[in-house]
């Protein structure tokens, strides 16, 4: 009867909602806000890392960039941050990279916190080593015999 057809047309137009919206989401990259952020600076301060760090695990407030960062990072995590921009990928390989050298400790309190499995540590260690092997041979002044396979 009638009461069928406004309930299927009810149930399409949700389902044509649902689609929008999940397209949206795969679509929108994270705000741009702090793409200028100055990573190095802070990365180059062991008060302003602790305080990030503090915030990340929810032992102190934190900053608004903190704020939006600790709201983002487990999606980031969780698809490869597939909505970052390029940019934000590089701050973010950037970030981790200096953490796992510069601040063991507080790296190692990120993993116990955001990867408990160690799936993204994981992913992260073949990351680096494909770099290390990229970096072999130097600054690349010499005769540049590059190559290798794998």
């Amino acid at each position: 009867g009638k009461m069928r057809k406004v309930w299927l047309l009810a149930s399409a137009v949700l389902a044509f909602l649902n689609f929008v919206k999940s397209q949206e989401l795969a679509r929108t990259l994270y705000s741009p806000r702090y793409d200028n952020l100055d990573i190095d600076t802070i990365l180059a301060s062991n008060r302003l890392v602790s305080n990030y760090v503090d915030c990340l695990l929810s032992r102190k407030p934190c900053p608004p960039e903190g704020k939006d960062l600790k709201r983002i990072l487990p999606e980031a995590l969780r698809t490869k941050c597939a909505r970052c921009s390029p940019t934000q990928k590089e701050n973010a390989l950037k970030i981790i990279t200096r953490l796992y050298y510069d601040y063991p400790d507080q790296y190692r309190a990120l993993r116990e916190r955001w990867d408990p499995s160690g799936e993204y540590h994981r992913r992260f260690e073949e990351y680096l080593r494909g770099l290390q092997f990229n970096q072999i041979g130097g600054s690349g002044v010499g005769g540049g015999t590059g190559g290798g396979t794998g």
